[in-house]
């Protein structure tokens, strides 16, 4: 583990491991097919960075359905960065009417500009028809995410320069956001909760909400009850590579924001990469994963439950990193078992068999560092010291401890974002907060008094850097 190297570096050169079916373990037919990996007997990060290369942007994990639409909408078949890259400059030069032909295409939507925007009379319907169980649910969700998100917020510092004048770094709210929604497979109000309350406490005060016009996306009664709810009144049927162009560059019914922030498939993460720099975005994001640390005090049947939980988003990367060889072994049981009474099941078995790993490790210490390299967008730390070592994982989008904090608490519930980095971003990212929608500036005044304090260093670099008229703006007032 002392030369553990980075798992993207070793999967780019691990050629013969990138192959569809990477090298399995052998384990007998009645239990699941994951990839169990003994660090103790050697270094076996290879074939975890193998796992991790193809959940990336590089690996281009598209489900066969997207595959056989994307030949079915462009004719021919294309890469998802190629068919993103034709989306955007179709509605950069067409506007709405690229959007609305994108949404037939792909979508198989009949979108017209009449009903793209989602109307206050179906929104206030939603909401009348929604479940008032699950509203109280929301109201509560949405006072623990504004008193987190509010606790956090960034305040104007002011410091006052000795002789007069002050210095002042001020956080002002981005005026417009756009939030992108899933709707493909499931329906999430979870994500307007954690992506449109942050940014009410940040003070934004213009929201869009665009989600795919599915059932389960822009016309889904619980989506649209919870928009309703915290008082979003932009809501637009329209998904996919095609609503990041539209919230980027503006069309007719649907002008541009500033932001773009939200979670989705490949094809939603790559458009954003693209109209990055024309608008903010929150982040890159791949599909989700979790890194589950335990030791001999976890419970197996807790560390099957958090890891299947992660997997049933299909594709997920579900890990378990351990020093115990039992729980090691139970864990892999306690999958098979559980999963044969889940919903959906099928779903995230497919996903741990293709991302997901049960990892031994020798001692704590490199179950740290072996997190520490693969900086999870989920962590929980399942240990009896959870709380003591928790200050040597230091990279993770967010981390849970203790038995009784799954990963579920916090992308329904607990408060902060459950909008997170993921692929090893946790590196250098951050996760989605009310300060993610906040602009820093500075303001600077000088008096007479300070600024002759200043002025010799002021002269000095200008000199150095051949800039004489910042000198001389700066003589002029004292001379």
């Amino acid at each position: 583990m002392d030369n553990l190297r980075s798992l993207s570096e070793i999967a780019l050169k691990s050629q013969s491991l990138r192959s569809p079916r990477y090298e399995l373990s052998t384990m007998p037919q009645d239990t699941l097919n994951i990839e169990r990996i003994d660090y103790r007997r050697g270094d076996m990060t290879p074939r975890l960075a193998v796992i991790r290369q193809r959940l990336s942007l590089q690996g281009a994990v598209v489900s066969e359905e997207g595959r056989r639409r994307t030949e079915e909408g462009f004719g021919r078949p294309l890469t998802p960065r190629e068919v993103v890259e034709q989306i955007c400059g179709d509605v950069l030069q067409q506007g709405l009417s690229a959007v609305l032909d994108y949404s037939k295409r792909i979508d198989r939507a009949d979108v017209t500009p009449e009903t793209l925007r989602v109307t206050p009379a179906e929104l206030a319907a939603a909401h009348a028809a929604a479940d008032p169980a699950l509203l109280q649910s929301i109201r509560r969700i949405r006072a623990n995410i504004h008193r987190f998100q509010q606790a956090i917020l960034h305040r104007d510092v002011r410091v006052d320069i000795e002789g007069g004048g002050y210095l002042i770094q001020r956080y002002l709210p981005l005026r417009r956001v756009g939030i992108c929604v899933p709707g493909g497979a499931a329906a999430y109000p979870s994500t307007v909760l954690m992506t449109a309350v942050p940014a009410l406490a940040a003070g934004v005060s213009e929201l869009a909400v665009v989600a795919p016009p599915t059932k389960f996306g822009a016309y889904n009664t619980d989506l649209l009850a919870t928009c309703h709810e915290l008082g979003v009144t932009e809501v637009y049927r329209v998904g996919g590579a095609q609503a990041v162009a539209a919230l980027a560059y503006g069309i007719d019914a649907l002008p541009r924001v500033d932001k773009i922030v939200g979670p989705g498939n490949l094809f939603v993460a790559l458009a954003k990469q693209h109209v990055f720099g024309t608008v903010d975005i929150d982040s890159i994001a791949g599909p989700s994963e979790v890194v589950v640390v335990a030791d001999e005090t976890t419970s197996p049947q807790y560390a099957a439950a958090d890891l299947i939980a992660q997997a049933e988003h299909a594709p997920g990367a579900s890990l378990l990193v351990t020093d115990s060889e039992r729980v090691w072994a139970e864990t892999a049981a306690e999958l098979s078992r559980q999963l044969a009474h889940l919903e959906r099941g099928d779903l995230a078995r497919q996903s741990l068999e293709q991302f997901g790993a049960l990892i031994l490790v020798p001692n704590a210490a490199a179950a740290a560092a072996l997190t520490n390299e693969i900086a999870p967008e989920h962590l929980h730390i399942a240990t009896a010291d959870a709380e003591t070592r928790v200050k040597d994982y230091v990279n993770a989008g967010a981390i849970f401890l203790g038995p009784y904090s799954p990963v579920a608490v916090g992308d329904y519930a607990a408060g902060p974002s459950h909008v997170l980095p993921t692929g090893g971003t946790a590196r250098f990212a951050s996760g989605l907060s009310a300060n993610s929608f906040l602009r820093a500036g500075s303001v600077i005044h000088f008096t007479r008094e300070t600024l002759t304090q200043a002025a010799d260093d002021v002269r000095q670099l200008a000199d150095r850097e051949g800039l004489t008229a910042h000198r001389a703006s700066v003589d002029v007032r004292l001379s």
